[in-house]
């Protein structure tokens, strides 16, 4: 009895540490004939967001709001000790916005951002096939919407959504404040 005790409490701390360990690695995707995207509606209007460029997603987050020139800005909102400005994604499409956004995506990468929309659709595994590129005469993502922030359409059962581009959003986001975006050449030490 004490050999198999044994056994199985072995089994047991391997796999408690295989699952540990499963959260402190990044969530990597190994399969490139598909795409994992996040549905939504901002402004009454389908869209999908690639989840690979999103770091949470947040419903009912409390935003502080700030006074300021730029329609879009909704406030800040707190995670895990940083203050995060969050803009009105429908806003910054340029659709009328009727009514305060219920969800919010934390952007990955930096600075910091939060992009706020009305609605959450769901999750959807796309085949890359099913992925409609714009491409601009050099042959890149030309990017469309305001400030080049819709980069493609995917073809999807409930019809097509343009996909939301992150960088391009925070982009457009730094262009409406007045801040110039740093170069990797700025950046570089």
């Amino acid at each position: 009895m004490t050999v198999r005790s044994g056994a199985v409490s072995r089994r047991v701390d391997r796999l408690r540490d295989d699952f540990d360990r499963s959260f402190a690695e990044p969530a990597r995707s190994h399969d490139e004939e598909h795409l994992e995207l996040l549905t939504i509606r901002a402004g009454g209007r389908p869209y999908a967001i690639k989840l690979s460029q999103s770091s949470g997603v947040h419903p009912d987050r409390p935003v502080t709001p700030l006074p300021g020139p730029v329609p879009a800005l909704l406030g800040l909102a707190g995670f895990a000790g940083a203050v995060v400005p969050v803009y009105d994604l429908a806003a910054l499409l340029d659709h009328p916005v009727a009514e305060v956004p219920r969800w919010l995506v934390l952007a990955a990468g930096t600075p910091p951002l939060g992009l706020a929309f009305h609605e959450l659709d769901g999750h959807v595994r796309a085949a890359v096939s099913d992925i409609i590129r714009e491409t601009g005469q050099d042959g890149e993502d030309g990017g469309h919407g305001r400030g080049g922030t819709l980069r493609g359409l995917v073809d999807l059962p409930g019809g097509s959504r343009p996909i939301i581009d992150i960088p391009a959003a925070r982009a457009l986001v730094h262009a409406l404040a007045g801040h110039a975006q740093a170069t990797d050449e700025e950046n570089a030490p």
